[in-house]
């Protein structure tokens, strides 16, 4: 296409910044977007209210699910919602979320990979076997050691499938099957008697699920991360103001950061009850919470704030559009998927600290079956382009909900298993019907 006929914003070279702009947020320009212009509450109201009728439901329906799940395991089993079983589900959610935020990265550019459930565990295991005796490395040799680990086998998966142009489903599909097939290889050579499983002998890598913060500290932090997040976003909205595009009214900013401040305080004060059992003391914001919260946090920036994020939302979007940008698709997806690769990785050693120990016999398949449906239930699209790091983190309560409410009513696994695929069939239904309304 010639640049006398620019049908295509994103071919302009002197427009690339703003093409990347719209690629990540179609609505952050006003001239593309002047029906979601908005000066007070009622049509910043109004306007979100048309993109739900359009079909753009935003996280609205995870959020409806889960006020939906708590009410009915409440109804059925009164402890659903109690301080213990609460935090209890927030250490389960744990992995979903992590896992979930490792598809995502792949997701948005249209991409999968089924391998992480078993190359993350691969990883976590180097990081039992360093920190366990004869070699006794320190949690951060080891945890860094297992991440990076996992990292390489993302870095090494991208560069077959970018170089061959091999499907990633095929690539990942086969890389589930030789990680896994490592896994056992790996335990049984560490020790061929320990009956395929390495404990977590390192304290500080068992209590990343099992240990607490104190309640002085969580209140502390609590109130730190309400204050950082409420500068951030006034100052957000003031540069998106002053450069001319779409803001929400102050009103609105002003209640984002009243809605934190109390889901903080709610948060800390559920934590900080005791959930001692015969008398003994024990409370606490588990530290799983703040290391898991630190990571949507520092992806949310990466996919919201930089150019790699926009890069990846605009070949997910278009790959042909993002090619003749002069986006270099092929890096970007490594990079991409070596991201995935480190996240999984982190994932695995919450999972591992969260059973004390790494087992070939971890269920790999399921995992990475369950970290799609965290971040497809969450609002990520499967078809690419559109999805944030906050949408593996509703998913993976969601998923973690419904196990942990029908594990109270003791209900069959099997059960279990055909009701979260009917949440992910209603979550891919409702993405299918978001695209129609858009396109329409």
């Amino acid at each position: 296409m010639s640049p006398e006929n620019p049908s295509s914003i994103t071919e302009l070279p002197e427009n690339r910044e703003l093409a990347e702009e719209i690629a990540h947020d179609p609505t952050a320009h006003p001239t593309i977007a002047s029906t979601d212009q908005v000066n007070t509450l009622s049509e910043y109201i109004d306007a979100r209210w048309r993109r739900v009728r359009a079909g753009d439901s935003g996280v609205l329906p995870v959020v409806l699910g889960l006020v939906i799940v708590g009410i009915i395991f409440q109804l059925q089993q009164s402890v659903f919602l109690t301080a213990g079983n609460l935090v209890n589900l927030l250490e389960q959610s744990g992995p979903f979320i992590m896992l979930g935020m490792a598809e995502v990265f792949v997701l948005l550019l249209g991409e999968i990979d089924l391998s992480i459930g078993y190359s993350g565990a691969v990883g976590a295991t180097i990081m039992t076997i360093l920190a366990a005796p004869p070699i006794n490395d320190g949690w951060v040799i080891a945890i860094g050691a297992g991440v990076l680990a996992t990292g390489a086998i993302g870095f090494l998966q991208a560069q077959i499938i970018t170089r061959l142009r091999l499907p990633s489903f095929v690539v990942t599909l086969a890389g589930l099957l030789f990680w896994e097939g490592f896994l056992i290889w790996l335990i049984n050579q560490w020790n061929p008697s320990a009956g395929g499983s390495v404990p977590i002998n390192n304290p500080t890598i068992f209590n990343i699920v099992n240990g607490t913060l104190s309640p002085t500290v969580g209140w502390v932090a609590m109130a730190a991360c309400v204050g950082l997040y409420g500068v951030v976003t006034v100052l957000a909205d003031r540069r998106r103001r002053h450069s001319g595009l779409v803001a929400p009214p102050v009103i609105v900013t002003v209640a984002k950061i009243a809605m934190a401040a109390v889901a903080g305080i709610v948060l800390v004060a559920i934590c900080n009850t005791n959930r001692g059992i015969a008398g003994s003391q024990y409370n606490g914001v588990p530290w799983v919470v703040p290391i898991v919260l630190a990571f949507v946090v520092g992806w949310s920036f990466l996919l919201g704030r930089t150019k790699l994020g926009r890069y990846i939302y605009a070949i997910g979007g278009n790959t042909e559009a993002a090619r003749r940008a002069g986006i270099n698709v092929n890096r970007v997806r490594v990079i991409a998927f070596t991201l995935t690769g480190v996240t999984a990785g982190a994932g695995m050693v919450v999972y591992a600290s969260r059973l004390g120990s790494m087992s070939s016999d971890v269920d790999g398949g399921s995992l990475v079956l369950y970290a799609v449906a965290a971040a497809v239930i969450g609002g990520t699209s499967l078809l690419g382009g559109r999805g944030k790091m906050s949408h593996a983190l509703l998913g993976g309560l969601m998923i973690a909900a419904i196990y942990n409410g029908m594990g109270l009513l003791n209900i069959q696994a099997s059960v279990q298993f055909m009701v979260t695929a009917l949440v992910l069939l209603a979550a891919v239904t409702v993405d299918a019907l978001a695209r129609r309304g858009s396109a329409a």
